[in-house]
């Protein structure tokens, strides 16, 4: 017997292809959808327009970074509005393979090589030095922000409440990437304090770095 796409259990995903932490909570979602009858939503967020504000504050470093930001979002962005929502999540997966796991660098080269993969025309990748779908991007950003407030970052996840009404959450961030049981037994976690009413957070010191596998 199979389980039909009604009868599924909606996740929708809030993730800025640059960030490590959401990678490696993506790559558990992918893990969920084999082991419990879960449909994952993919959608932008970007930590460029979160902290948009913040530059004069931040290191050098970091500001560099965020200025690296924009153009993966804004190509991914680009694909979901002229190919569909069916093309962020493959899109994703081959951008962040090549970001994280294989240390690409965040260049026009790496984008191309992404798009090539999953079908996509490269001159997508023009768009990431265009803000042709910033409203489009900073709309996608604000319903996930809105769905759990400003201080956070990425990832942002959404799932079901007792009501069924959707619970966001930062996070889970959890590395290395949990598979099998693992990845079923922090899901059912995840759907458990989404069922209280008022849980608001679980937090420790991260003493470990991301693991790509």
């Amino acid at each position: 017997m199979t389980t039909t796409d009604a009868e599924k259990t909606p996740a929708d995903f809030w993730f800025d292809p640059l960030c490590p932490w959401a990678w490696m909570t993506s790559r558990w979602m992918l893990e969920v959808e084999k082991v419990r009858p879960v449909e994952v939503r993919w959608h932008v967020m970007s930590l460029a327009v979160l902290n948009e504000d913040k530059l004069d504050t931040l290191s050098e470093k970091y500001a560099a970074f965020l200025r690296d930001a924009w153009g993966p979002v804004r190509v991914v962005v680009a694909a979901q509005q002229e190919h569909g929502d069916e093309v962020v999540g493959p899109l994703y997966t081959a951008l962040g393979t090549r970001f994280h796991n294989q240390g690409l660098p965040r260049e026009r080269e790496t984008i191309v090589a992404a798009l090539e993969e999953v079908g996509l025309p490269v001159e997508l990748a023009d768009h990431a030095d265009r803000d042709t779908y910033d409203t489009q991007l900073r709309a996608s950003h604000k319903e996930g922000i809105d769905k759990v407030g400003q201080d956070v970052g990425t990832p942002v996840i959404a799932v079901p409440g007792s009501d069924g009404e959707q619970i966001a959450f930062f996070g889970p961030v959890v590395t290395p990437t949990p598979r099998g049981d693992q990845a079923a037994k922090l899901w059912d976690g995840t759907l458990l304090v989404a069922s209280v009413p008022g849980f608001y957070e679980i937090k420790r010191t991260r003493t470990q770095g991301p693991i790509f596998d």
